[in-house]
């Protein structure tokens, strides 16, 4: 009996995590505000543009970017650095006081033995969701100077735009230039993009080019991802651009670039938000699907020299 009821409550807490995240971020769109499009002026030395990093410098992946994004933005937090209470004491800081922490979640899997349709004993592997929390560094007094310093403001440089440009090349897509539309063409496999001149700087050429790249992933010889896409603006379409705005966005914290606001996306805010509030775990897919592509091009870059 015990068992059964940690097991609902276990159920019910997972059942929790989904429904406020999603609902935080439906609140988001419903406003006109695509979380996952910080308006980038962080000024820590780790880059006006990075993903959250944990206490050891470790980016944070799939949900947590959104959500620590999104706390970050509101409670107005520099430093990307986020920690738990225990890992504070052991840099030799500590949490101030008075200071409320933002949830994260982790996401595994257990096995569990039960009977099979013959009667014989099968072991599944059931996944399941846990929630801890962080503190920003903003919220820490006492770590080391690195979580704290300040970076002068960055400008605007050749070399990181060039860094950008060999990251795309390096993925080998085929990416041809051309017309007024920004698309990736599944059965030919290839990206169409703008001249370059016709974009209003370099960053936004960049962005642009980093969300048709993770709608190239989709491609059944890289990660084979099929979100149920059928026609023009239906669900499954919707949920594809969902992770490629959220695929680009992280690649674009990557790689140090403004992510590009596309008018023309902002179309698909009232089909994302029905998606989003007829399965609260919509969202969790498609950040961990944004992820998995934001790695697989990632995977396709040339390795340092040891």
């Amino acid at each position: 009996m015990t068992t059964t009821k940690n097991s609902t409550a276990e159920t019910a807490a997972r059942v929790d995590i989904y429904t406020r995240v999603t609902d935080r971020i439906v609140a988001a769109l419903e406003a006109g505000h695509r979380p996952w499009l910080k308006p980038w002026h962080a000024e820590h030395a780790a880059g006006r543009i990075t993903r959250p990093l944990r206490h050891n410098g470790t980016p944070y992946s799939g949900i947590n970017v959104i959500c620590l994004w999104m706390e970050a933005e509101q409670r107005g937090y520099v430093s990307p650095y986020w920690l738990t209470y225990k890992q504070a004491q052991e840099l030799g800081g500590h949490v101030k006081k008075g200071e409320h922490g933002a949830p994260v979640v982790y996401a595994d899997t257990f096995k569990k033995k039960e009977a099979g349709e013959n009667g014989d004993e099968v072991e599944r592997q059931i996944p399941f969701l846990k929630q801890y929390t962080v503190f920003a560094a903003d919220q820490v007094e006492g770590l080391p100077a690195h979580f704290y310093e300040l970076a002068n403001r960055p400008s605007e440089t050749l070399e990181r735009i060039e860094r950008a440009d060999a990251f795309f090349a390096h993925t080998q897509a085929d990416i041809r230039t051309g017309g007024n539309q920004a698309f990736y063409a599944l059965e030919p496999d290839y990206v169409r993009m703008p001249p370059f001149e016709t974009f209003r700087d370099a960053e936004s050429h960049a962005a642009t080019l980093a969300h048709e790249l993770t709608h190239w992933t989709r491609h059944p010889s890289r990660l084979d991802r099929d979100l149920g896409r059928k026609r023009f603006g239906d669900a499954g379409y919707a949920m594809e651009e969902l992770v490629a705005e959220m695929g680009a966005a992280f690649l674009c914290a990557d790689l140090q670039l403004t992510p590009e606001t596309r008018d023309d996306h902002a179309a698909y805010i009232g089909t994302w938000l029905k998606v989003l509030k007829d399965d609260k775990r919509a969202i969790f897919s498609a950040a961990s699907y944004a992820s998995k592509a934001a790695d697989f091009l990632h995977g396709l870059q040339p390795r340092a020299a040891a």
